[in-house]
């Protein structure tokens, strides 16, 4: 069981939950597990999706039928493989890890998915990769460093289409997201993302608090108006 990165009273309940909802609708195939025990055993952060939160993914890229996916942040390609899996035979999906340990070992997981052609991992700085890469995308995923949140909601809407799917990850961080006085790098990046996304008129938007294996966090999901 992964220690929660914001951890309550309540969080081995919330953990038992998730495990409970995750055996009966998101059980993990063989290269999913690989992909975790590779990670685990090559040093990397455990700040993986859980696997209702992949799975939460790869539906949303059924329900929008989309075929080119867009990820800001690889980690170790957890969340990659289960996005990569939900594509039709024609989908592909681009990823990003500035981090070169953590790009390799996701290159590993995601080549022994057998989902190489499939995966275009970019190592590198996301803001100096997102400006060669050609537009739309239709769901993008951003998972890496908050501080440059807003700088990846800009380059999002830049690389999106009318009806394009952006998923913020950890935006609620235990609750901090409300905290205007927060010294916080990430909190205030954050808050300049979902304000930014407030004011933004090409925008539709929710947020969704989550409670889990990961602790109290949540994500902010955007759609781009079809008008």
């Amino acid at each position: 069981m992964r220690t929660p990165d914001y951890p309550s009273q309540d969080s081995d309940k919330w953990a038992q939950v998730d495990a409970w909802f995750s055996e009966r609708l998101a059980p993990e195939e063989a290269a999913l597990q690989s992909a975790l025990a590779n990670n685990a055993g090559q040093g990397l952060p455990t700040h993986d999706v859980s696997a209702l939160q992949g799975k939460m993914l790869s539906i949303f890229i059924q329900m929008s039928r989309a075929v080119r996916v867009l990820e800001i942040g690889t980690l170790g390609g957890y969340s990659t493989i289960w996005m990569a899996r939900a594509l039709p035979p024609h989908g592909s999906i681009t990823t990003i890890e500035f981090n070169a340990h953590h790009a390799e070992v996701a290159s590993q997981n995601i080549e022994k998915a057998g989902l190489a052609e499939r995966v275009t991992l970019h190592r590198g700085a996301a803001l100096d990769i997102l400006p060669t890469l050609d537009a739309p995308f239709d769901l993008i995923f951003i998972d890496a460093d908050k501080v440059n949140n807003p700088l990846y909601l800009e380059w999002a809407i830049r690389l999106s289409k009318p009806g394009t799917v952006i998923i913020g990850d950890n935006t609620v961080r235990g609750g901090h997201i409300i905290d205007a006085d927060s010294n916080d790098p990430n909190v205030t990046g954050l808050r300049k993302f979902v304000d930014m996304i407030s004011e933004d008129e090409r925008l539709e938007a929710t947020a969704v608090q989550t409670v889990g294996e990961k602790g109290w966090d949540g994500f902010v999901i955007a759609i781009i108006k079809n008008h």
